[in-house]
């Protein structure tokens, strides 16, 4: 419901993934979604991420810090195929340039004073044996597979050079051949071919060729206007090279296997320091979003409650034409349940999901789009919120909306925000306002979650005269020009 990383429809766009998501590779841009799925409620580790993360925007490196990883590129996913002895050529390329720009990184983030950015640079370590022996062993733009040669560089191996020799000098010695021949014969139409049918011959013209030969020619096959013969010389030499081709591919596939083996011992070393650079890819993000998104830095605290001075939703903000309004809101000890009411299209569901995502970015290490924000601990965001059925499982719109909000009631704890959008919708009006009603109570006594009803029972407003940590809010329309114009401004 909140649209982390697919939206309602199914697809990608206008989710807060398609927002945040400025990573340079593609494996900090895994790390990022599995990071917004999967909020953390450590909030050592989480302010070590804000520390990197404001280092960052200070220092200004996080530009230059963007453009190396996008050239380091998705180390992660080579490696996986390194350690599976499935990758190609041009993976141990990429690998190649990746690892030759790491010292460079480093420079960068020596420059930058912060401890914990210092750490995180500790594990990304430099392979300058790796790096040296993949410049050595690689051409610099090898094919797409093994089987087509042509991959090792030359002067790697003396054995693999002298077989290639063979085959790049045959054309010269076919020339030497071709002269030496005429001469011997005096014939001036003779010449040297090759067809991969019958391989290396000599060719006389039909005119020529009644002339006496000498013993050693053999007639390999007569055409229309030529004969074709080959001699003991020519076909010992069609021999050596055409064994020295294959030759020179099976060395080939030799020594690329055995480089697979050797950059495996330091495979361990390899993926922990692509794990670390995926971490700085998606920490490097935030501070880039900060600062282009004007978000600020959540102060996690051990008190409970959640204070957000002039909040955002981040991708409505985005996408709507108009000037968003940003909302305030006050969820504590002594006020811990907001009912909202107001039109429909007025804001009500934007307000209620721009407070999750904040406490979810919050809880990912990221800036929050607010002016100011603090959070005290939080172990679980439920929602309630849109309807659908589910027609496959059996179960109506009411039957979807009633088990989501058993959900709520049996798992929530006085640390968890809970989002209920118009609860008891799904059946008739006197039903839905009793389950609505039933729903608040007993999360306002029993479980003292932070919570945002929003709903049209009017009849729910009179709750905080008995329950003093129930407040009102509203969002109001006023008419202009004929038309309603939503305000989306929160008041008590």
């Amino acid at each position: 419901n909140l649209e982390l990383d697919i939206n309602l429809a199914g697809g990608r766009d206008n989710t807060l993934l398609s927002i945040i998501d400025r990573t340079s590779t593609t494996m900090g841009g895994r790390l990022l979604s599995r990071w917004i799925n999967r909020p953390l409620r450590d909030t050592e580790q989480l302010m070590l991420r804000q520390k990197i993360v404001g280092a960052l925007i200070q220092n200004h490196q996080y530009e230059a810090l963007g453009e190396l990883l996008k050239s380091i590129g998705d180390l992660e996913r080579i490696l996986a195929r390194l350690g599976l002895r499935s990758a190609r050529p041009r993976d141990l390329a990429k690998l190649r340039d990746g690892i030759a720009l790491l010292p460079e990184l480093q420079q960068i983030l020596s420059k930058i004073s912060c401890q914990e950015l210092q750490s995180l640079a500790v594990r990304i370590s430099e392979f300058p044996r790796q790096s040296a022996l993949l410049h050595q062993a690689l051409e610099e733009n090898p094919p797409v597979v093994i089987r087509e040669g042509g991959v090792i560089a030359k002067s790697y191996d003396a054995e693999l050079d002298e077989l290639r020799n063979l085959s790049s000098n045959a054309g010269q010695y076919l020339i030497d051949l071709e002269l030496r021949e005429r001469e011997r014969t005096g014939l001036s139409t003779l010449k040297v071919g090759y067809n991969r049918v019958h391989g290396y011959f000599i060719e006389i013209s039909k005119g020529q060729a009644t002339a006496e030969l000498p013993a050693a020619y053999i007639r390999r096959q007569t055409l229309k206007n030529a004969e074709r013969y080959i001699t003991p010389e020519l076909k010992e030499f069609e021999d050596k090279v055409l064994s020295s081709k294959s030759k020179a591919l099976g060395r080939e596939k030799a020594l690329y296997e055995e480089l697979l083996e050797t950059l495996s011992l330091q495979l361990t070393e390899l993926i922990a320091s692509a794990e670390a650079l995926a971490e700085l890819d998606v920490l490097n993000n935030f501070a880039k979003r900060a600062v282009d998104l004007d978000y600020c830095q959540p102060e996690l605290s051990s008190d409970p409650g959640i204070d957000i001075e002039g909040g955002r939703h981040p991708v409505v903000e985005k996408v709507t034409s108009e000037n968003f309004v940003a909302n305030d809101l006050c969820l504590n000890e002594k006020q811990k349940m907001l009912i909202i009411t107001g039109p429909n299209m007025g804001g009500k569901s934007t307000y209620m999901r721009q407070t999750a995502l904040i406490v979810l970015l919050a809880f990912c290490g990221s800036y929050v789009p607010a002016k100011a924000v603090k959070v005290g601990p939080i172990d679980r965001i439920f929602t309630r919120i849109g309807s659908s059925d589910d027609l496959a499982g059996g179960r109506s719109t009411f039957m979807v909306e009633m088990t989501e909000t058993a959900n709520i009631l049996h798992n929530a704890t006085a640390n968890s925000l809970v989002l209920m959008d118009e609860i008891g919708r799904g059946t008739s009006t006197f039903d839905g306002l009793s389950l609505a009603w039933a729903a608040a109570i007993y999360i306002a006594e029993r479980q003292q979650a932070y919570t945002l009803f929003a709903t049209h029972y009017f009849e729910l407003t009179v709750l905080p005269e008995n329950y003093p940590n129930i407040l009102n809010v509203h969002l109001d329309a006023v008419e202009h020009d004929n038309g309603i114009v939503f305000l989306h401004n929160v008041k008590t």
